[in-house]
């Protein structure tokens, strides 16, 4: 499990992103860089009724997008991807654990030659070091230790309420339905067109040095909305 020290890069790219977050009344809930990808996850406070809109989702990426352009903390090209984590999400860190406290996970030792190398429990409690999980077997409850160190993968586990009855289905669409901005990078001075769902939650954005972004469209199911706004960046744009 990741519990590396942040990058200079990334902590920078955080003290941008963090503010915008918490005027939108979400958290940033991962930041991670890998290979030209730069992934922002934000999500509602823990305790939250709801997740992340599809229209905050999409006003974040636009956010973000033109804060980075203006301080461009990351001197290579990259892939800006804003998303929300969804309803099955990954833990990688101490924070994500302690925030789903009383919730069911699903965790993956390091280890190949463990016994019992797949457990899944409700977290009864996370700190710095390790998580401890109730775990029922054979009708009995017991608690398990897990230091992080010894975790290869972990996410949350989503129970499933009663199906509902013929006719009587859900009204409206969950609020962590997916919300995805997506693109291809075009050349420098290229336009962008962005936002369209997908089953992946994300709202994402390319761009390249001195480029610009003339538009940007969001698609959730047959939905469609123009947003942007011109902006010079050392990013890859989308189309």
């Amino acid at each position: 499990m990741n519990t590396d020290i942040e990058s200079p890069v990334l902590t920078r790219v955080r003290e941008l992103i963090v503010p915008i977050a918490s005027d939108l009344g979400l958290d940033l809930y991962d930041l991670e860089q890998r290979g030209g990808t730069l992934r922002v996850t934000l999500d509602t406070p823990p305790g939250a009724a709801a997740g992340v809109s599809l229209d905050v989702l999409s006003l974040a990426s636009r956010l973000v997008s033109k804060e980075l352009d203006q301080h461009d903390p990351i001197p290579s090209r990259y892939t800006l991807e804003v998303t929300s984590p969804g309803v099955e999400r990954t833990l990688r860190n101490p924070g994500h654990f302690q925030r789903e406290v009383g919730k069911l996970v699903a965790i993956r030792l390091a280890d190949v030659e463990a016994a019992e190398r797949r457990t899944e429990g409700v977290i009864v409690s996370a700190d710095e070091q390790a998580v401890t999980l109730r775990v029922d077997e054979g009708g009995e409850s017991s608690e398990r230790l897990i230091p992080y160190r010894q975790i290869d993968r972990a996410r949350t586990v989503f129970e499933w309420g009663p199906q509902p009855k013929p006719g009587q289905g859900p009204k409206s669409k969950d609020a962590r339905s997916p919300a995805t901005t997506t693109g291809k990078a075009k050349p420098e001075r290229a336009s962008a067109a962005a936002p369209a769902a997908s089953s992946e939650s994300a709202a994402s954005s390319e761009s390249e040095a001195g480029s610009r972004r003339s538009g940007a469209e969001t698609r959730f199911g047959t939905a469609a909305a123009p947003a942007a706004s011109p902006a010079a960046s050392n990013k890859e744009r989308v189309s």
